[in-house]
């Protein structure tokens, strides 16, 4: 989101400004990114001056003082930005069927004289039925003072020298997959069938799956932020870099669908389950990741393993970072703090030597009052995942494997050169 924020598209703008402010991450816009957030929290107070916005209260996983005032005043800020996030999304969707996410359109079921939404043939009465900005009849279209609001967030975002320096780096360094000393490492999934197959997914007009579906979010992602301003392929990468966020077949979410407007409307948590992609479950099958390790051109009998980030593990229900038999391992599992109340942990460290793998698991930090009183600091457990069966050598890595070309395109040189092959002066 902060990349396609980066990028100008409007959807990933109000997306990031929704979660900061959900998460009580203020400072991380103002004092951080240098973000102007005077003209929304100026819209939010003007447009809900009366509305309590109870359902919009940020979340303090941090334990950061807020006043109630301020938890009053970032609530309505909360509201007003992700009211519009909907309706950019609606947008998205509209433009593009290709994605499949029509179950995502919520504005469009909403009964706005009753207060109820309609969601598969189901009626659900909704939390909060103030809804000054949506015409029903075109419940998708941002207003004027919306339009001229989300320009200037655009304009900020955009002439944020520290994020674009930020976002940069991650275009520089980053990539949607590393493939590594025979290992396989991304976030999120690869979209899969039950039958294991890979799903095929149309995007920008071309059908792709596995690694060629990776390769075509690799590129999209660019495009959103290196294409010329104004081009086809500009705004098709914005629009996709919010895909990436949350699309059903997006291997970065893995979801079927992301139930932010449910959870925020309606009681009924039978309407915030998100099905996991059938990935999740069949990767507790080794013939699956060596499916998969073969996509990618990895001999899976040579020490090669799955590196798999981006997923919770439910320490509490006995859950395993490590599947089928050891060839995927699981980290950053939990290492936010949001989801430490669910995974029962702050997530895993993998450590790859020339002895094997081994995987550090991490207790949740406190505070640091408590470790100054309890004298107690972020206590690690470690557990060897795996022994290679000869110690690993340097020429066994692709770093290795580089120098040893180098060294042979030295020999073939210096072989030329006593052979009279290169003329000298």
């Amino acid at each position: 989101q902060w990349m396609g924020a980066a990028a100008g598209s409007l959807a990933c703008i109000a997306n990031v400004l929704a979660i900061s402010t959900k998460y009580s991450n203020f400072d991380c816009l103002e004092d951080g990114y240098g973000i102007n957030m005077r003209p929304l929290t100026v819209f939010a107070l003007e447009t809900y001056a009366d509305d309590p916005c109870e359902c919009f209260i940020p979340r303090n996983p941090n334990m950061v003082y807020i006043s109630q005032h301020d938890e009053n005043f970032w609530a309505k800020v909360h509201k007003a930005i992700s009211v519009i996030q909907f309706k950019l999304e609606g947008q998205i969707i509209k433009r593009h069927p290709e994605f499949n996410m029509d179950n995502h359109l919520m504005l469009d079921k909403i009964n706005y004289e009753n207060g109820t939404i309609m969601l598969e043939g189901k009626e659900y009465k909704l939390k909060d039925t103030n809804f000054p900005t949506i015409n029903p009849e075109n419940p998708f279209e941002l207003t004027d003072a919306e339009k001229e609001l989300m320009n200037l967030l655009r304009s900020s975002f955009l002439r944020s020298e520290k994020l674009q320096n930020h976002v940069k780096f991650l275009y520089e360094k980053g990539s949607i997959y590393l493939t590594f000393n025979n290992n396989l490492l991304y976030h999120g999934c690869i979209p899969m069938n039950s039958d294991g197959t890979f799903t095929e997914v149309t995007l920008f007009g071309e059908t792709v799956s596995g690694k060629s579906l990776m390769d075509k979010a690799e590129q999209l992602a660019r495009d959103g932020y290196f294409a010329k301003n104004g081009s086809e392929e500009k705004e098709y990468g914005k629009d996709f870099l919010w895909f990436l966020w949350c699309g059903c077949y997006s291997p970065v979410y893995g979801k079927n669908k992301m139930t932010s407007f449910e959870r925020y409307f309606i009681d009924d948590e039978s309407t915030w389950v998100e099905i996991k992609d059938e990935y999740y479950h069949l990767i507790e099958k080794p013939s699956v990741c060596n499916k998969i390790l073969c996509e990618f051109g990895i001999d899976p009998n040579n020490f090669s393993h799955i590196i798999n980030g981006h997923v919770p593990v439910k320490i509490k229900k006995g859950e395993s970072p490590i599947k089928a038999n050891g060839k995927l391992l699981v980290i950053d599992g939990g290492l936010s703090k949001a989801y430490q109340k669910v995974t029962g942990l702050a997530g895993y460290t993998l450590l790859f030597n020339s002895h094997g793998l081994l995987l550090s698991a991490h207790d949740a930090f406190e505070s640091i009052e408590s470790a100054i009183k309890e004298e107690k600091d972020i206590h690690s457990t470690l557990d060897v995942v795996e022994l290679a069966p000869n110690r690993l050598l340097v020429e066994d890595t692709d770093a290795g494997k580089s120098l040893s070309k180098k060294i042979t395109d030295l020999k073939a040189l210096v072989d030329a050169y006593l052979k009279g092959k290169i003329k000298t002066h």
